[in-house]
Protein backbone atom coordinates (compact mmCIF):
# COMPACT_ATOMS: atom_id res chain seq x y z
CA UNK A 1 0.00 0.00 0.00
CA UNK A 2 1.69 3.31 -0.82
CA UNK A 3 0.88 6.77 -0.20
CA UNK A 4 1.67 10.60 -2.14
CA UNK A 5 4.67 10.82 -2.63
CA UNK A 6 6.89 12.99 0.58
CA UNK A 7 9.26 15.92 0.51
CA UNK A 8 12.15 13.52 1.00
CA UNK A 9 11.29 12.02 -2.94
CA UNK A 10 10.45 8.86 -1.41
CA UNK A 11 6.53 7.41 -0.87
CA UNK A 12 4.85 6.51 2.16
CA UNK A 13 4.46 3.01 2.45
CA UNK A 14 2.81 0.23 4.52
CA UNK A 15 3.06 -3.28 3.50
CA UNK A 16 3.26 -7.08 4.10
CA UNK A 17 6.73 -8.82 3.52
CA UNK A 18 6.84 -12.85 3.48
CA UNK A 19 9.66 -15.27 2.72
CA UNK A 20 9.22 -17.98 0.47
CA UNK A 21 11.10 -20.75 -0.43
CA UNK A 22 12.82 -19.84 -3.75
CA UNK A 23 16.81 -18.53 -3.28
CA UNK A 24 19.68 -17.45 -4.36
CA UNK A 25 23.17 -19.46 -3.17
CA UNK A 26 25.99 -16.97 -1.77
CA UNK A 27 29.35 -18.36 0.01
CA UNK A 28 31.76 -15.72 1.06
CA UNK A 29 35.40 -15.87 2.06
CA UNK A 30 38.18 -13.94 2.60
CA UNK A 31 39.78 -12.50 -0.17
CA UNK A 32 42.54 -9.97 -2.06
CA UNK A 33 39.97 -7.46 -2.45
CA UNK A 34 36.18 -7.41 -2.92
CA UNK A 35 35.66 -10.07 -5.82
CA UNK A 36 31.81 -11.03 -6.67
CA UNK A 37 31.45 -13.62 -9.01
CA UNK A 38 29.08 -15.85 -10.53
CA UNK A 39 26.68 -13.09 -11.50
CA UNK A 40 28.18 -10.54 -13.59
CA UNK A 41 25.54 -7.92 -13.34
CA UNK A 42 25.76 -7.58 -9.58
CA UNK A 43 25.92 -4.40 -7.88
CA UNK A 44 23.92 -4.45 -4.51
CA UNK A 45 26.49 -7.35 -3.14
CA UNK A 46 29.42 -5.20 -3.94
CA UNK A 47 27.50 -1.95 -2.66
CA UNK A 48 26.99 -3.55 0.54
CA UNK A 49 30.58 -4.67 1.24
CA UNK A 50 31.87 -1.65 0.73
CA UNK A 51 29.53 -0.04 2.96
CA UNK A 52 30.56 -2.53 5.62
CA UNK A 53 34.23 -2.04 5.09
CA UNK A 54 33.93 1.69 5.12
CA UNK A 55 31.49 1.49 8.32
CA UNK A 56 34.22 -0.86 10.24
CA UNK A 57 37.40 0.92 9.11
CA UNK A 58 38.46 -2.60 7.16
CA UNK A 59 39.70 -2.76 3.94
CA UNK A 60 36.96 -5.05 1.25
CA UNK A 61 38.39 -8.40 1.93
CA UNK A 62 36.05 -10.71 0.48
CA UNK A 63 35.46 -13.11 -2.07
CA UNK A 64 31.97 -14.04 -2.72
CA UNK A 65 30.37 -16.58 -4.96
CA UNK A 66 26.64 -15.84 -6.19
CA UNK A 67 24.30 -18.42 -7.50
CA UNK A 68 21.40 -17.15 -8.99
CA UNK A 69 18.00 -18.41 -8.96
CA UNK A 70 15.60 -15.35 -7.83
CA UNK A 71 15.30 -13.57 -11.15
CA UNK A 72 16.47 -10.04 -11.87
CA UNK A 73 13.94 -7.20 -11.45
CA UNK A 74 11.17 -9.29 -10.81
CA UNK A 75 9.74 -7.32 -7.65
CA UNK A 76 10.97 -10.27 -5.80
CA UNK A 77 13.56 -8.78 -3.49
CA UNK A 78 16.36 -10.92 -4.86
CA UNK A 79 19.19 -8.42 -4.71
CA UNK A 80 18.22 -7.13 -1.56
CA UNK A 81 18.54 -10.70 0.20
CA UNK A 82 21.65 -10.89 -1.66
CA UNK A 83 22.71 -8.19 0.08
CA UNK A 84 21.61 -8.58 3.51
CA UNK A 85 23.23 -11.97 3.52
CA UNK A 86 26.08 -10.70 2.12
CA UNK A 87 26.28 -7.97 5.33
CA UNK A 88 25.72 -10.68 7.59
CA UNK A 89 28.27 -13.59 6.55
CA UNK A 90 31.18 -10.78 6.30
CA UNK A 91 29.99 -9.09 9.33
CA UNK A 92 30.31 -12.09 11.27
CA UNK A 93 33.95 -12.81 9.56
CA UNK A 94 35.17 -9.39 11.56
CA UNK A 95 37.12 -8.74 14.33
CA UNK A 96 34.86 -6.57 16.27
CA UNK A 97 31.23 -6.57 13.84
CA UNK A 98 28.62 -4.42 13.86
CA UNK A 99 25.92 -4.55 16.48
CA UNK A 100 22.82 -5.47 15.24
CA UNK A 101 20.73 -2.41 15.36
CA UNK A 102 24.16 -1.01 13.26
CA UNK A 103 23.99 -3.10 11.08
CA UNK A 104 20.41 -2.87 10.55
CA UNK A 105 20.73 1.27 9.75
CA UNK A 106 23.69 0.38 7.14
CA UNK A 107 21.19 -2.20 5.71
CA UNK A 108 18.47 0.58 5.19
CA UNK A 109 21.00 3.28 3.56
CA UNK A 110 21.28 0.16 0.88
CA UNK A 111 17.78 -0.43 -0.30
CA UNK A 112 14.07 0.02 1.77
CA UNK A 113 13.74 -3.58 2.06
CA UNK A 114 17.33 -5.19 2.62
CA UNK A 115 17.02 -4.82 6.72
CA UNK A 116 13.78 -6.92 6.06
CA UNK A 117 16.27 -9.84 5.35
CA UNK A 118 18.42 -9.18 8.12
CA UNK A 119 16.13 -11.11 10.82
CA UNK A 120 13.38 -14.24 10.22
CA UNK A 121 9.50 -13.88 10.40
CA UNK A 122 7.16 -11.68 7.87
CA UNK A 123 7.19 -8.19 9.05
CA UNK A 124 5.09 -5.05 8.30
CA UNK A 125 6.68 -2.49 6.62
CA UNK A 126 6.08 1.23 6.95
CA UNK A 127 7.90 5.11 6.75
CA UNK A 128 9.54 4.44 3.45
CA UNK A 129 10.44 1.11 4.05
CA UNK A 130 13.00 0.18 6.62
CA UNK A 131 10.49 0.51 9.58
CA UNK A 132 9.55 -2.84 10.48
CA UNK A 133 7.19 -5.16 13.24
CA UNK A 134 7.07 -8.22 13.42
CA UNK A 135 3.82 -10.36 12.27
CA UNK A 136 2.42 -13.32 13.47
CA UNK A 137 0.49 -14.96 9.79
CA UNK A 138 -0.62 -17.79 8.67
CA UNK A 139 2.22 -20.43 6.85
CA UNK A 140 0.35 -23.06 5.86
CA UNK A 141 -0.37 -22.66 2.14
CA UNK A 142 1.18 -23.16 -1.46
CA UNK A 143 2.38 -20.12 -3.60
CA UNK A 144 2.83 -20.34 -7.38
CA UNK A 145 4.83 -17.53 -8.64
CA UNK A 146 4.92 -16.75 -12.15
CA UNK A 147 6.98 -14.27 -14.09
CA UNK A 148 5.83 -14.09 -17.14
CA UNK A 149 8.11 -14.56 -20.19
CA UNK A 150 9.15 -11.52 -22.03
CA UNK A 151 7.75 -9.28 -18.95
CA UNK A 152 10.02 -6.67 -18.23
CA UNK A 153 9.93 -3.02 -16.19
CA UNK A 154 11.98 -0.06 -16.97
CA UNK A 155 12.35 0.27 -13.29
CA UNK A 156 11.30 0.50 -9.55
CA UNK A 157 10.90 4.10 -9.76
CA UNK A 158 9.17 4.25 -13.42
CA UNK A 159 6.47 2.31 -11.63
CA UNK A 160 6.22 4.48 -8.80
CA UNK A 161 6.29 7.64 -11.49
CA UNK A 162 3.02 5.79 -12.94
CA UNK A 163 1.45 5.62 -9.34
CA UNK A 164 2.13 9.45 -9.13
CA UNK A 165 0.72 9.80 -12.48
CA UNK A 166 -2.90 7.65 -11.43
CA UNK A 167 -2.89 9.58 -8.00
CA UNK A 168 -2.93 6.24 -6.51
CA UNK A 169 -1.94 7.90 -3.22
CA UNK A 170 -5.21 9.15 -2.46
CA UNK A 171 -6.62 8.33 1.38
CA UNK A 172 -3.54 6.74 2.53
CA UNK A 173 -4.21 6.78 6.04
CA UNK A 174 -8.06 5.23 5.54
CA UNK A 175 -6.62 2.16 3.32
CA UNK A 176 -4.10 1.96 6.03
CA UNK A 177 -6.52 1.07 8.68
CA UNK A 178 -8.03 -0.90 6.52
CA UNK A 179 -5.16 -3.29 6.17
CA UNK A 180 -3.96 -3.24 9.88
CA UNK A 181 -7.82 -3.85 10.89
CA UNK A 182 -7.37 -7.26 8.35
CA UNK A 183 -3.83 -8.04 10.09
CA UNK A 184 -5.37 -7.92 13.45
CA UNK A 185 -8.27 -10.57 11.90
CA UNK A 186 -5.79 -12.91 10.09
CA UNK A 187 -5.86 -16.24 11.86
CA UNK A 188 -6.18 -18.65 8.69
CA UNK A 189 -4.76 -18.41 5.61
CA UNK A 190 -7.75 -17.64 3.95
CA UNK A 191 -7.90 -14.77 5.56
CA UNK A 192 -4.46 -13.25 3.94
CA UNK A 193 -7.66 -12.59 0.96
CA UNK A 194 -8.88 -9.69 3.46
CA UNK A 195 -5.73 -8.08 3.06
CA UNK A 196 -6.15 -4.69 0.33
CA UNK A 197 -4.85 -5.34 -2.97
CA UNK A 198 -1.06 -4.21 -3.99
CA UNK A 199 -1.30 -0.17 -4.91
CA UNK A 200 1.25 -0.97 -7.30
CA UNK A 201 -0.97 -3.37 -9.56
CA UNK A 202 -2.42 -0.82 -11.32
CA UNK A 203 0.28 1.23 -12.04
CA UNK A 204 2.34 -1.94 -13.32
CA UNK A 205 -0.39 -3.24 -15.53
CA UNK A 206 -2.11 -6.09 -14.90
CA UNK A 207 -0.53 -9.54 -16.43
CA UNK A 208 -2.60 -12.38 -17.80
CA UNK A 209 -1.16 -14.90 -15.43
CA UNK A 210 -2.67 -12.65 -12.97
CA UNK A 211 -6.32 -13.77 -14.09
CA UNK A 212 -5.12 -17.20 -14.87
CA UNK A 213 -4.14 -17.31 -11.47
CA UNK A 214 -7.49 -16.23 -9.97
CA UNK A 215 -9.57 -18.72 -12.68
CA UNK A 216 -7.07 -21.91 -11.13
CA UNK A 217 -8.78 -21.38 -7.95
CA UNK A 218 -6.37 -18.88 -6.35
CA UNK A 219 -8.28 -17.60 -2.44
CA UNK A 220 -5.31 -14.65 -3.31
CA UNK A 221 -3.47 -13.65 -6.39
CA UNK A 222 -1.86 -9.87 -6.68
CA UNK A 223 1.52 -8.50 -7.96
CA UNK A 224 4.59 -8.92 -6.22
CA UNK A 225 6.11 -5.79 -5.36
CA UNK A 226 6.70 -3.50 -8.42
CA UNK A 227 6.44 -6.28 -10.38
CA UNK A 228 6.57 -8.28 -13.30
CA UNK A 229 6.16 -11.38 -11.09
CA UNK A 230 2.69 -11.97 -10.00
CA UNK A 231 1.61 -14.40 -6.88
CA UNK A 232 -1.73 -17.09 -6.31
CA UNK A 233 -1.96 -18.46 -2.85
CA UNK A 234 -3.72 -21.96 -3.01
CA UNK A 235 -4.83 -24.65 -0.39
CA UNK A 236 -4.32 -27.41 -1.84
CA UNK A 237 -0.74 -28.35 -3.25
CA UNK A 238 -2.69 -29.87 -6.32
CA UNK A 239 -4.61 -26.97 -6.72
CA UNK A 240 -1.15 -25.05 -7.13
CA UNK A 241 0.54 -27.16 -9.13
CA UNK A 242 -2.97 -27.45 -11.42
CA UNK A 243 -2.39 -23.98 -11.62
CA UNK A 244 1.24 -23.45 -12.10
CA UNK A 245 0.22 -26.10 -15.17
CA UNK A 246 -1.73 -23.75 -16.77
CA UNK A 247 0.42 -20.91 -16.60
CA UNK A 248 3.85 -22.45 -18.05
CA UNK A 249 2.75 -21.66 -21.53
CA UNK A 250 2.91 -17.95 -20.80
CA UNK A 251 5.62 -17.42 -17.73
CA UNK A 252 8.32 -18.96 -15.78
CA UNK A 253 6.78 -20.60 -12.26
CA UNK A 254 7.32 -22.11 -9.58
CA UNK A 255 5.35 -23.92 -7.20
CA UNK A 256 6.41 -23.15 -3.42
CA UNK A 257 5.55 -22.54 0.14
CA UNK A 258 5.96 -19.69 2.58
CA UNK A 259 9.05 -19.76 4.84
CA UNK A 260 10.13 -18.33 8.10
Amino acid sequence: MVGERRDDGLHEVVSVLQRVDVCDRIGLEPGPGLIVEGFSEDTLVRSALTALAQATGVEPGWRVRLDKEIPVSAGLGGGSADAAAALVLANESLASPLAEEVLVDLAARLGADVPFFLRPGPKLAEGAGETLTELELPQDYWVVLALPHGARKSSTAGVYARFDELAGGAGFGDRRAALLEALASCARARDLAALPPNDLAAAFGRPRALEELRAAGAFRADVSGAGPTVYGLFQQRQDADAAAARCRSEARVWVTVPVW
